[in-house]
């Protein structure tokens, strides 16, 4: 079957023409372009995520427009360049988003899998009660594992992990409750759109909204510091939550670790380090 087909099966449209654009193929509908993927295993996740995200009627998000098993069918979306004004209100949407909250931490999307993705990596939505052992457990430790088993951290190095989450407990914070994430706020997901900041490619499940945070500051993003101040005022952050960045960080840069090898492990090393 076709790309043409499949996107004809899963939007019931017909397709003008389809074109390949980098890594992904669009397509031309009788109401505008779509851009199709093919994630075999990753589909259904990424569908049920965008759409719970969205539910919360608080920052945009790609439109679904079908999917199934294998394919993902979304609308296109119209780069701009980012301004102040679209920070701050992307800010206090993030705030508004992470508010809607969770029914867990760990939970999934509602029609969404346990066994999810983040990016190319599994990532299982179990759930915990207790934030600091749960991101232990489900977000720290596994790809932990995963890294020695694929010889990008030896026996030593994942005792240093393990020493750091002894400590998650005394440094995590006051308690909160479970926030409705994104999951992999890169920059690379956070599109800046002439109507303000349009968000793609979640790992949405119910977690701790600093980490959400910290992992826009471990790869940056445009007016950052506007993007947080606006967050801040709408859902003030407790105190000290910067020096807990690093923290939060080890979930996104094992998952680099495993994805795309040892360069990332002496990040991830340094921010466990720090927190010993």
């Amino acid at each position: 079957m076709s790309t043409a087909d499949v996107v004809a099966r899963l939007t019931g449209l017909e397709v003008v023409r389809t074109r390949s654009s980098g890594s992904l193929v669009e397509a031309e509908l009788s109401d505008g372009w779509v851009v199709v993927k093919h994630a075999p295993g990753a589909a259904v996740a990424e569908a049920a995520g965008l759409r719970w995200l969205a539910s919360a009627g608080a920052v945009s998000v790609v439109g679904v427009r079908g999917f199934d098993d294998e394919w993902l069918v979304l609308d296109r979306i119209a780069p701009s360049p980012a301004t102040v004004a679209a920070a701050r209100s992307f800010g206090l949407g993030l705030a508004r988003l992470h508010s809607a909250g969770a029914p867990a931490f760990g939970s999934p999307p509602p029609g969404g899998p346990v066994q999810a993705w983040i990016g190319q990596a599994p990532m299982a939505n179990v759930t915990g009660a207790e934030w600091p052992r749960w991101y232990a457990e489900q977000r720290v430790l596994p790809y932990v594992r995963q890294a020695v088993d694929g010889g990008l951290l030896d026996v030593a190095e994942a005792r240093v992990f393990e020493r750091a989450c002894w400590r998650f407990p005394s440094i995590a914070g006051p308690a909160e409750p479970p926030a409705r994430l994104h999951g992999d706020l890169w920059n690379g997901n956070v599109l800046w759109t002439a109507a303000g900041v349009c968000l793609i490619d979640p790992a949405a499940h119910g977690g701790h909204r600093e980490t959400d945070l910290a992992m826009l500051h471990l790869f940056g993003c445009p007016h950052l510091a506007e993007v947080i101040a606006a967050y801040d005022e709408a859902a003030p952050l407790a105190a000290g939550w910067r020096s807990r960045v690093p923290m939060h960080q080890l979930f996104p840069l094992l998952v680099h670790t495993v994805l795309f090898g040892r360069s990332y492990a002496a990040q991830a090393l340094a921010a466990a380090r720090g927190l010993l």
